[in-house]
């Protein structure tokens, strides 16, 4: 590789511009008061083309530039069961112990229970007290509720810093699930004081399986190798795209399989029943600081039910499958499904960047003065 490490870099059409000399890392770019302005004044000089490096991606491709994910010392953090449609199924996992054969008696039963009177119940209303009561006392209340239409939203950790993904690498999907989904996501990317300053799309990998087991398992089914992909690109914030812009987002999904199998789906960000801003304050505030600022995956409407091997089974991962998430403002993230266990391990931490950081710095401070 030209440089043996990360570059922070702005794209254009399908220009590339190198802004090292004005960040070291993503993190610290997006600390800068006047950051778009700061990032159109250092687009003076095309470095790569970007058809080039998103073919290498793809290609997966790594004697070429390509692209990484796009954040770097962010944490990643996620919000849970954000639509009704989700949180449904998320309570038919816990109530089938995530045993894939009882899935569709149990969604049966649990869609007769509830009807559609929660999906317009604001989550922390009296109204959401009062279906809990109800719900209670039909015995169907559910930890998945609780955050479903409760008062607090669900916040996790859903990697580790540097652990994510980019466009074209493939995501993993351990050994030990058998009942497994993408979920197509809006990730809305913070800085150290809370200011979302862009966004992305990402693939929030998820081990059905695993997780219906026991919401105690949540690690194990949410956190293993190539497990968080984001990407192609943040999108900064700017005069015409702005948080209102994502309020009405539609996400598109879609899988092919080597078995000629397609899955298609949609997340309609519309229909999230939290807003992004009390997503972003559960996350960060008096409670909770990230000094790198952090990513926030916003959660999803989409829970696959359609079988792909046999009737009643619904839908899980091949090795192989290919998933495309994509959206009007913010491109498409294409990644390839893995076994995780196959996947390169991941190796380049924190130690890593630094060393790397130290040499570019070196590098630059010996070059000689421009004329």
């Amino acid at each position: 590789m030209e440089t043996s490490g990360p570059r922070v870099v702005a794209v254009q059409g399908d220009d590339i511009f190198d802004l090292q000399p004005l960040a070291g890392t993503v993190s610290e770019l997006l600390e800068r008061p006047a950051l778009v302005a700061d990032v159109r004044a250092a687009m003076t000089a095309k470095r790569w083309t970007a058809s080039e490096v998103i073919e290498a991606s793809l290609q997966r491709d790594s004697t070429r530039p390509h692209l990484l994910a796009p954040v770097d010392l962010q944490v990643i953090k996620a919000c849970g069961v954000t639509f009704v449609d989700s949180m449904i199924e998320r309570v038919i996992e816990e109530r089938c112990g995530g045993d894939v054969s009882r899935a569709q008696q149990t969604r049966e039963l649990v869609a007769k229970a509830l009807g559609g009177s929660i999906a317009a119940i604001r989550p922390g209303s009296p109204e959401a007290a009062e279906a809990k009561k109800v719900l209670i006392q039909e015995g169907l209340w559910s930890q998945y509720l609780e955050v479903g239409i409760g008062p607090d939203p669900e916040v996790f950790t859903k990697a580790p810093v540097l652990s994510s993904v980019g466009l074209g690498a493939q995501v993993g999907i351990p050994s030990f699930s058998h009942w497994n989904n993408p979920e197509p996501e809006l990730v809305l990317v913070a800085t150290s004081e809370g200011s979302v300053v862009g966004a992305m799309l990402g693939n929030d990998v998820n081990l059905r399986d695993v997780e219906g087991r026991s919401a105690l398992l949540l690690g194990k089914a949410k956190d293993n190798n190539a497990s968080s992909a984001l990407g192609p690109f943040i999108r900064l914030f700017d005069g015409d795209f702005s948080l209102n812009t994502l309020r009405d987002e539609e996400i598109l999904l879609r899988v092919e399989g080597e078995d000629g199998y397609v899955l298609e789906g949609r997340n309609s960000v519309a229909r999230i029943s939290r807003p992004f801003e009390e997503l972003v304050a559960a996350t960060r505030g008096r409670h909770h600081q990230y000094p790198d600022g952090f990513a926030l995956y916003t959660g999803t409407l989409f829970a696959p039910t359609q079988d792909r091997d046999e009737p009643g089974q619904g839908f899980t991962h091949h090795a192989g499958d290919v998933v495309t998430i994509s959206s009007r403002h913010l491109g498409s993230l294409i990644n390839q499904v893995g076994r995780t266990e196959e996947l390169p391990e991941w190796s380049f931490g924190l130690r890593q960047l630094f060393d790397y950081l130290h040499r570019q710095r070196q590098l630059a401070g010996s070059a000689p003065a421009k004329a």
